[in-house]
């Protein structure tokens, strides 16, 4: 059967698998890709960065304006609770910023959601730059969830709309922007935080000023570029629209496969509207995909990287390296992060999410385990500090390999497009949570553990990758209905029938055989 198929039909994939090769990366679609992720991804990860150079500033402010109120200098454990405050809140905003979005895009859309973000930063940035000239520390607290706000419905929105407006062939490649712009926001925070740029006493509050940079830019040029295709067609049912904004973004006229592909989805799907998160949870079609991306996700934050800089600075004094050169030694993790994103997205369309995604784990797994050894030694030999050092890029290397993209990647693939804002919403809320939860509880893991805290990661990270080795398939150049039979099986739930499948990869409607019957049923009358 599969033969005669094969024999019967060979000018129909051939020409499609060889086209799809071929079409290259179009202008529009890149600009969309990166000014997207300049807006959105790029400030969460300066974000992650740009509060550890102007950390004792801002306390010395926080302990100023106490003395201009009351009278007295701030007490410590007052400055260190406004302190962790100010930094940990991010996370709360993140979340709020999560479990909002699902609203946002259903009014307003991908991109319309992505524009909308921006008013958010723009404030955060006014809030947290003017805190010191208003002698308020709340309005840097209030800048600080804002902030969160605006990178919980980044790191959703944004998958998403890059998910969707990519072709398969590159879909991993575009998607992988998310993250190479988050290692860049990282990498920038560090830069402008050194001591001969922003990281003064005198201009700290402009390290805040910088968010409304992208914001603004993103806000100039995201307005000419089209909105989500599958959005226009699918949810809005403007079909015109979407024709449109598949010719942009492929940069070709006839786009009728990709239209075709599109309501070959909706015609598979049992539900056109947007379904609930109660929904998705009850829905068993999705089980396992749901399953996949929480715990994709819970490893996402809980794999170790954001502890790994509790001891960066700590080793580096260890091995000798002066207090003044630390940041700029520093400087080394956020170029780490950044070219191995780069590497990744380079690559990722060959080697694949799965291999990518255990790889990163795995390596992470490894490294952990090295550098426990190496800091339980390195106070005896003087060169192990060098080699624990190794290890912590070692570890930001494996991270950005995989696992720290690839799961939003996943987020937008795993979902048929009535499920997808409910998943990331859910995938939002355990990424906050996670990371809420690693902040507050690794003190005192590493208070009771010490050096060998890290082990801790090193289980999470195996038990991730042997999960994902176990579950994942492979979703590398598939479509979104591909993806959905691929957990088919494994749902228990019954895969398209061979006719069924054979009539939506030759793009036939089913309404066509439908009026062959009829007029079957009008000649035999007659």
């Amino acid at each position: 059967m599969d033969k005669k198929d094969d024999q019967s039909h060979p000018k129909i994939s051939n020409p499609e698998k060889s086209s799809a090769k071929q079409q290259p990366l179009t202008t529009c679609l890149f600009s969309a890709a990166f000014f997207g992720a300049l807006g959105s991804s790029f400030l969460y990860g300066y974000n992650l960065s740009v509060v550890n150079a102007p950390a004792l500033y801002i306390k010395a402010f926080y302990n100023k304006t106490w003395i201009e109120r009351y009278g007295e200098p701030i007490p410590p454990e007052t400055s260190t609770l406004l302190w962790s405050i100010t930094v940990s809140i991010f996370a709360i905003g993140g979340l709020l910023g999560a479990l909002s979005v699902s609203f946002f895009i259903k009014v307003v859309g991908r991109k319309g959601t992505l524009l909308l973000n921006n008013c958010f930063a723009v404030i955060a940035a006014l809030l947290l730059s003017l805190g010191e000239m208003s002698r308020s520390f709340e309005m840097l607290i209030i800048g600080r969830i804002i902030m969160g706000v605006n990178s919980g419905i980044s790191l959703s929105a944004l998958p998403m709309y890059l998910g969707e407006i990519s072709p398969k062939h590159i879909r991993g490649s575009i998607g992988q922007f998310n993250s190479i712009l988050i290692c860049l926001g990282v990498f920038t925070g560090q830069v402008l935080g050194l001591p001969e740029l922003l990281g003064q006493e005198s201009r700290w509050n402009h390290l805040f000023s910088f968010l409304a940079f992208p914001a603004v830019l993103q806000l100039c040029v995201l307005p000419f570029l089209p909105e989500s295709p599958r959005y226009l067609l699918m949810e809005r049912k403007d079909e015109a629209g979407a024709e449109r904004a598949f010719q942009r973004f492929l940069g070709k006229t006839d786009v009728s496969q990709e239209l075709e592909e599109v309501h070959a989805e909706a015609r598979a799907q049992d539900n056109l509207n947007t379904v609930s998160v109660l929904q998705l949870l009850r829905s068993p079609a999705v089980r396992w995909q749901l399953i996949t991306i929480i715990i994709t996700m819970a490893c996402y934050q809980l794999c170790g990287l954001n502890a790994i800089w509790y001891y960066t600075n700590g080793i580096l004094r260890d091995a000798g390296f002066a207090e003044h050169l630390l940041p700029y030694i520093t400087l080394s993790t956020g170029a780490t992060e950044t070219l191995a994103a780069i590497i990744s997205g380079l690559v990722i369309e060959r080697i694949g999410r799965r291999p990518l995604l255990i790889f990163g784990f795995s390596s992470m797994a490894v490294f952990f385990s090295l550098l426990t050894v190496f800091l339980n030694f390195q106070d005896s030999v003087s060169w192990v500090p060098y080699l624990s050092y190794i290890c912590i890029l070692a570890v930001i290397a494996g991270f950005c390999s995989g696992p720290g993209g690839i799961p939003f990647i996943l987020t937008g693939e795993l979902f048929e497009q009535s499920y997808r804002p409910a998943a990331f919403m859910i995938a939002g809320t355990v990424n906050w949570l996670s990371n809420f939860a690693v902040g507050l509880l690794f003190p005192f893991i590493q208070e009771k553990l010490q050096s060998f805290a890290f082990m801790v990661f090193v289980v999470v990270c195996t038990l991730g990758s042997i999960y994902l080795c176990a579950v994942l398939p492979e979703t590398k150049n598939k479509t979104f209905m591909d993806i959905s039979q691929s957990f088919a099986k494994i749902n228990k739930i019954p895969v398209a029938s061979p006719g069924k499948e054979l009539e939506l990869v030759l793009s036939i409607k089913p309404e066509t055989n439908t009026e062959a019957q009829d007029i079957a049923k009008m000649e035999s009358s007659f």
